[in-house]
């Protein structure tokens, strides 16, 4: 890892392992309404999302935190991990397709998270290759980074949050009488 990246790594670190505990706090308060047998899938796979997302973060920023390691070889291997788990979330909405709700809006966020991940693998592995190049590193920040947004719009949808965005308030404004799709 180019020695420029340290202090970005260590911050990264350090808020992911925020996030992360924040996030069982979350799923703490929150364990009846998540552990219930007639819990949607859907709020289970956002925390799953959400905790995959930042162990992301946590896992590449502290491996290259290492002297010697880099960042490249633990980016691939989370990458390859995360992707895992993205096909098992996917699979696991296809399943309870059509009997619980959000499955087109939690789709979308596995698959910028699929996206990202693709991304991650192919930096990691270029940046593995080519240790003394700074731009795949500087890549592999960025997707640190786009990791964290996916992983805290999961956490607030899985507590949640309110939904206003201008889709939906689109929708509403024109639309008055239908039921919102995502049940808020």
């Amino acid at each position: 890892m180019a020695s420029d990246f340290h202090d970005f790594f260590l911050a990264s670190a350090g808020v992911a392992g925020s996030l992360t505990g924040l996030l069982f706090v979350a799923v703490s308060i929150a364990h009846d309404r998540l552990s219930a047998p007639d819990v949607a899938q859907i709020s289970q796979v956002r925390a799953a999302t959400a905790l995959t997302a930042f162990l992301n973060g946590l896992a590449v920023s502290l491996f290259a935190l290492i002297p010697g390691i880099g960042a490249g070889w633990p980016a691939f291997a989370v990458a390859v991990s995360g992707l895992l788990f993205t096909a098992a979330a996917w699979l696991s909405l296809v399943r309870v397709r059509g009997t619980q709700p959000g499955g087109v809006r939690d789709g979308a966020f596995l698959t910028g998270l699929a996206v990202a991940l693709v991304f991650e693998l192919i930096w990691g592995l270029r940046a593995a290759r080519h240790p003394a190049e700074s731009g795949p590193v500087e890549t592999i920040a960025v997707l640190v980074i786009v990791c964290f947004l996916i992983g805290i719009a999961r956490s607030w949808e899985l507590i949640g949050g309110p939904n206003i965005g201008i889709w939906g308030e689109l929708w509403r404004l024109f639309r008055p009488h239908a039921e919102d799709a995502s049940g808020r």
